[in-house]
């Protein structure tokens, strides 16, 4: 988890503290996807993606043309080898793993996004990730030609309109549009993780997200109080008194909740 864990523990304001070797998103995404997958092989993973990457180059007429590269991803890595969001079992929680989206080609925007910006990165294309309520999607911006793109929904190129439609906003906020820090994309994918553990009445694992959860967010006081309810539901009842004695300190800062998926 140490890739995760740096993440997690940067200064979202100054993220160039963190070493970039570890601050790596397909790093850190694989260690998140380590809680559903013991046994991954992280290195095989970074191989496909190295692979997606070079075989996307290989198509591309110009490196500097943007909207060619926007056009062939899609064509690449949605019409061609169907890459998809997963509308069938939208909360499995393989659609919150890298490694499972790489090799089942489905999941949700947040783990779809990613691996489109893995890609990008790459291939030295300028992919950011924008974390609108209720979705996720990526824009590319090289200064001369720039897009939002929606890779839950093949790949398509949409307008700042439609991001606020999918956002279910009733007036343009450019706000909405801000693009987010890797740390904010983890903590996203945590938190989708950890719910969908929930759904299942998984509560080691749920425990385990929250734990990682904790670390991103230490401030957020309702974390001990659900993180110590699931403790005393696994019976480790020491832990769980120590959660709730916390989450019943008589000071907390006002916390944030992120938008899921």
């Amino acid at each position: 988890m140490i890739y995760l864990r740096q993440v997690l523990e940067a200064d979202d304001l100054n993220q160039e503290k963190t070493p970039p070797q570890r601050a790596r998103l397909d790093r850190a995404a694989l260690d998140l996807a380590s809680i559903e997958n013991p046994e991954l092989d992280v290195e095989a993973a970074l191989d496909r993606l190295n692979d997606l990457a070079s075989r996307l180059g290989d198509r591309l007429r110009n490196f500097n043309d943007g909207r060619d590269f926007v056009e062939k991803a899609r064509a690449y890595l949605f019409q061609e080898l169907g890459f998809h969001g997963n509308d069938q079992d939208y909360f499995d929680p393989l659609n919150s793993c890298l490694n499972q989206v790489l090799e089942r080609r489905t999941g949700i925007p947040i783990t779809l996004s990613v691996l489109y910006m893995e890609i990008a990165r790459r291939l030295a294309m300028p992919v950011f990730g924008i974390g609108l309520p209720r979705h996720f999607v990526v824009q590319f911006d090289d200064g001369n030609y720039a897009t939002y793109v929606d890779p839950y929904n093949g790949g398509r190129v949409i307008s700042a309109g439609e991001c606020f439609a999918l956002a279910g906003a009733t007036v343009a906020d450019p706000s909405l549009l801000q693009r987010v820090s890797k740390k904010q994309i983890v903590m996203r994918m945590l938190q989708n993780l950890h719910g969908a553990y929930l759904r299942r009445r998984d509560y080691a694992k749920a425990v385990d997200t929250l734990d990682l959860m904790i670390v991103g967010a230490p401030d957020t006081a309702a974390w001990y109080k659900r993180r110590g309810a699931m403790l005393a539901e696994l019976k480790r009842y020491q832990a769980a008194r120590r959660d709730l004695e916390k989450y019943l300190a008589p000071t907390w800062p006002p916390s944030i909740p992120a938008s899921p998926r």
